[in-house]
């Protein structure tokens, strides 16, 4: 990794840093990296066999994910994409409901009292705005809560980023802004997405701290945002961090990423394993084995068919009830439409 670029642990998992967290609590963010995994997976052959809709994946962010979110209290803000199951999940959205979501069913927007993670945002960098609001409301309350926001390197180009840096800057909101450099916006390569020699560089003109790490790493990514949430908690405002990374599968579903990148680049990134590494760093502890590997793989197997099995299992809406899982308090024009439907049913 280039020289600024923050690395704890190496590909082969071998200390080049100093850790933040002990063993135990690595053995746990493991343990969440495998049933994120998992989970992604499951998801993509649902997808295949026509049992849920378009699906992004993010096979390789596990540690951008898990490592991000690993820092937070449980009472803090997290808004993510329709990428970031994993970070939703580890913050304590149900499973369940990023399901029900990808079904189309708006059940899986109803976050559950006290779970402060806002539903998967599909409009392309506008949530981050969301998580700047949440923490200048935290700001003025005095709470000491922080938002986490996670996003890719494509949400960079879009207004909505600026706006969110430039306001969270201004009014030094509580916010750590987690760009997760994958390296494409769907077909669009980096390079061609920005003049700058890097995304970090951008922190410098909104005036606030950046950093650059690898994604990776789960070690040096939990280490970054420790840093950063415990800044926004103390009052020093935001950070962003850029953690370099890569999606091992489509953008979506619905890609083809053989059209625009070639599979020598992705097997150069399969040798960066984000769980394999973690796993040869256990290893060479003592602190991994296969009876434990087999326990790990079968409690996450069963979590996630679990949240299956309930997603599907539940009736689905009807036509009228639709209407009711939109809002808390339906709108007028919702109120039009019901009435629509009665009469033209």
């Amino acid at each position: 990794m280039p020289h600024d670029t923050l690395q704890i642990l190496s590909p082969d998992g071998a200390l080049v840093g100093d850790p933040t967290i002990d063993l135990a609590r690595t053995r746990e963010l493991y343990a969440a990296m495998v049933v994120a995994r998992v989970y992604d997976r499951k998801c993509t052959a649902m997808q295949k066999q026509g049992r849920l809709a378009t699906y992004a994946p993010f096979e390789g962010q596990e540690a951008c994910q898990i490592g991000s979110v690993a820092p937070l209290a449980p009472n803090d803000w997290v808004a993510g994409t329709y990428r970031d199951a994993a970070a939703m999940w580890f913050a304590g959205y149900p499973m369940v409901n990023l399901i029900l979501g990808r079904t189309g069913d708006e059940r899986g927007g109803n976050t559950p009292a006290g779970v402060n993670v806002l539903p998967p945002s599909i409009t392309v960098g506008g949530h981050m705005i969301h998580a700047v609001g949440t923490g200048w409301a935290d700001k003025i309350q005095g709470n000491g809560r922080v938002s986490l926001t996670l996003f890719g390197d494509g949400a960079t180009s879009e207004g909505d980023f600026h706006e969110a840096m430039n306001f969270a800057g201004v009014f030094q909101t509580p916010t750590i802004f987690f760009c997760q450099n994958n390296g494409w916006a769907i077909s669009l390569p980096f390079e061609q997405q920005t003049a700058a020699a890097s995304l970090v560089d951008k922190a410098v003109g909104y005036g606030m701290p950046g950093v650059r790490v690898d994604g990776n790493d789960l070690l040096a990514v939990v280490a970054a945002s420790d840093t950063a949430v415990h800044a926004a908690r103390n009052g020093e405002g935001p950070t962003f961090i850029e953690a370099m990374t890569y999606r091992v599968g489509p953008h979506t579903t619905a890609d083809d990423p053989g059209r625009y990148r070639t599979e020598d680049v992705t097997a150069d990134w399969l040798k960066k394993d984000p769980i394999e590494r973690v796993r040869s760093y256990l290893a060479k502890n003592g602190e991994w084995d296969a009876a434990w590997e087999d326990e790990v793989s079968s409690e996450a197997s069963q979590e996630v068919e679990d949240a299956v099995a309930e997603a599907e299992a539940l009736d689905p809406l009807s036509s009228n009830e639709v209407f009711d899982a939109m809002f808390a308090e339906p709108t007028q024009p919702l109120i039009e439409q019901r009435g629509m439907l009665r009469r033209d049913g």
